[in-house]
């Protein structure tokens, strides 16, 4: 069985982390400098279903339906993970854990099974390496001290 295991080091307070990887006006900011998902019907609630919706790419819809398995706030969020068009049930964890004067931030996506599976932990490992390295550190930079992004962020979206 194949995963993907990623561990950052943030100097940001684990609220502050978990209001970035859980609010769905967030999300999609760090997960830009990857597919650019973004959840629909994301609460972070038991039993709770979603979608992430990325841009499609030839043979990929850009959608994966998820379910909330588990939350430890601001501790753990644990959800199911597989492609709209079927196919193996993955599972992705965040754990937070305050870690000298920041959060330590470790990121597993479990399931992927046989050569195909290899393959797609290959892929996702690095996409989801330079969202945790570039993406959330970014977004991380730009929230004030209660998590809510600065006006003048050059991540806010552009606005009519």
């Amino acid at each position: 069985m194949s995963a993907i295991h990623i561990v950052r080091d943030y100097p940001h307070p684990p609220r502050k982390v978990w209001r970035a990887v859980t609010d769905p006006e967030l999300i999609p900011l760090w997960t830009a400098t990857g597919a650019g998902a973004r959840p629909e019907g994301f609460a972070t609630t038991v039993g709770a279903t979603f979608t992430f919706v990325a841009k499609p790419k030839p043979g990929w819809s850009g959608v994966v339906v998820c379910e909330v398995l588990e939350v430890r706030e601001p501790s753990l969020l644990r959800y199911s993970w597989q492609d709209e068009s079927g196919g193996e049930v993955t599972q992705v964890a965040y754990r937070l854990e305050p870690h000298g004067s920041g959060t330590r931030f470790t990121y597993d996506h479990t399931g992927f099974t046989g050569a195909g599976g290899f393959f797609m932990a290959k892929i996702l490992g690095v996409v989801r390496t330079k969202m945790l390295t570039k993406g959330l550190p970014a977004v991380l930079n730009d929230l004030d001290g209660q998590g809510n992004l600065r006006p003048e962020s050059p991540l806010n979206p552009k606005r009519p």
